[in-house]
């Protein structure tokens, strides 16, 4: 019996285990082949997921370096082109962390040519926009080699440049972070001060000493004096609706009291008003039918404050899962959570994302729930698997598009009883439930072609980890287009910062995004319409 070619060779069914003959696929981390992303992508794909918690396959720290290399061989390239995506997915709140963009943000400050350097002390401001943020890319120029003139002098500007009262209400908020304080990077930059009152405040934060009386652009600086030596929760509470002392600035104490809560939420932050709806409900502020509740809700409910706060869906989901829960995940606290809140949390993850318009083509929305995409976590947040995260990110396209389909696959398929009616924390409770086995990205195709099912197209949401098949999805799909007659559209969302794809580069009807993009859904919708 001769040679079966066809088995061996084969352009149209080739096994997952090896490449497609003539391709340019490579192994991926699962001993599969899939395809490379380019550093551009990987750039992309670093910036908006990091690489805090690893994946199935890969620790955080390989998957770090790994990305770190991707975004050093980016600078080298084009260094203000890197500078440039930087400050466009950072400024537009598209990524669940600033850290990844204020690394990379240091690493073209330090290592790229001089235009790249330039580029990346210009924009310094619009990246690192806090006290907090500032430190980091301090800890970070540390890895690189530390300081130069360039810095010092980005350093000095983001001092300067801002007004005295905005740099006081850093200087109170944001105290010491990764072992720098305001106080080090001031006296490391040697600002010359470009008011009478940044004079005054820059001799505060360094020696102590606040001038008496404080000018009125200081006089958050006084109020947090004050409530240092605070003796009743009533003081404490009147210097923060006097003066908008923020969370950070009053003494431990205090945060235990809900008349110094109700203060502080008078005018607090959104990202700081989710971070503690659960302190706000243990302390007995956030209760049925309360007038913070009001408050809380009517917040959640605005769209327009959740964009200006670039408040990311992330953000939104993990508050969602936290406070749903009704126990921290670290230390012992509880507290009886307030229906109208996981349901305005609910509602709010949907607000963040951009206004999205149907495509009104019929949509299979494919979950990858293997083992791999139960592992590690998505943007640091305890609990939130990549399993789980690609539940909630397929909840918004389902939301838009009004005819689709849940599936979710590991090396068989099966039909998710998910509808987009449904809470985010209940989605997120039956992912965890699902039995899980390897990886077979092309169970998607391979399943509509059997059952005759019409799609337009194929969103997978997957780690790309492919490894089970025994046909490659590119290849599946093109089966089911010829099968079909359908010329189906494959998007595949990727959920982890690593280096593969599935989605062939050379198919026009192929495209990979980046999950958790606050962007992604509405470039899925309007792919190929």
């Amino acid at each position: 019996m001769g040679i079966n070619f066809r088995k061996i060779f084969s352009k149209s069914r080739t096994p997952q285990s090896e490449p497609i003959p003539g391709s340019t696929q490579r192994p991926n981390s699962a001993g599969g082949y899939a395809w490379g992303v380019d550093d551009w992508t990987r750039l992309d794909r670093f910036l908006i997921l990091g690489t805090e918690g690893g994946s199935y396959y890969a620790s955080e720290r390989a998957l770090t370096r790994d990305n770190a290399s991707a975004v050093e061989r980016c600078v080298g390239a084009d260094g203000p082109r890197v500078v440039r995506r930087i400050v466009e997915i950072s400024d537009a709140g598209r990524a669940p962390k600033n850290d990844p963009a204020i690394f990379a943000l240091a690493m073209a400050a330090k290592l790229g040519d001089f235009e790249a350097r330039r580029a990346a002390h210009a924009a310094l401001a619009r990246v690192c926009r806090t006290g907090t943020h500032l430190m980091h890319f301090a800890s970070y120029l540390e890895l690189f080699g530390g300081w130069g003139r360039g810095s010092r002098s980005a350093v000095a500007r983001w001092f300067n440049d801002r007004g005295a009262s905005s740099v006081a209400y850093q200087a109170v908020k944001y105290q010491a972070r990764d072992g720098w304080s305001l106080r080090d990077l001031l006296r490391l930059s040697h600002p010359r001060a470009a008011t009478e009152a940044h004079q005054l405040l820059y001799r505060w934060m360094v020696d102590g000493e606040l001038a008496s009386p404080a000018p009125e652009a200081l006089a958050i600086v006084d109020a947090f004096e004050q409530a240092k030596v605070a003796t009743s929760a009533q003081t404490i509470a009147r210097l923060v609706r006097e003066h908008d002392l923020p969370r950070e600035a009053i003494p431990t104490q205090w945060l235990v009291d809900a008349a110094v809560w109700e203060a502080l939420l008078e005018r607090m932050p959104m990202t700081a008003m989710i971070r503690n709806l659960a302190t706000m409900t243990r302390v007995g502020l956030i209760r049925p039918l309360s007038a913070a509740t009001k408050r809380v809700v009517e917040r959640l409910s605005d769209s327009q404050r959740l964009r200006e706060a670039r408040l990311h869906p992330i953000a939104v989901l993990a508050a969602l899962l936290t406070y749903q829960s009704g126990k921290s995940v670290k230390g012992g606290s509880e507290w009886k959570k307030v229906g109208a809140v996981v349901d305005a949390l609910d509602e709010a993850f949907y607000r963040t994302f951009r206004v999205i318009e149907p495509s009104n083509e019929r949509t299979l929305l494919a979950l990858d729930v293997s083992g791999s995409m139960d592992s590690g976590v998505v943007a640091g947040v305890p609990g939130l698997t990549p399993r789980i995260a690609a539940a909630a990110m397929a909840l918004v396209t389902a939301a838009t598009e009004p005819q689709h389909a849940f599936v979710g696959f590991s090396t068989e398929l099966v039909e998710l009883d998910i509808s987009s009616k449904q809470r985010l924390d209940r989605v997120a409770a039956s992912m965890r439930g699902l039995p899980f086995a390897g990886t077979d990205c092309a169970q998607p195709m391979i399943w509509a072609k059997r059952r005759k099912i019409a799609v337009d197209k194929f969103v997978i949401y997957t780690d790309s980890e492919t490894w089970a098949g025994g046909v490659h999805p590119a290849q599946a799909l093109v089966d089911y287009r010829k099968a079909t007659g359908i010329a189906a559209k494959l998007v595949v969302v990727g959920m982890i910062s690593n280096g593969f794809t599935i989605a062939d580069p050379n198919d026009a009807g192929m495209l990979d995004v980046v999950g958790f993009d606050t962007a992604t859904p509405a470039v899925i919708s309007s792919f190929g319409v």
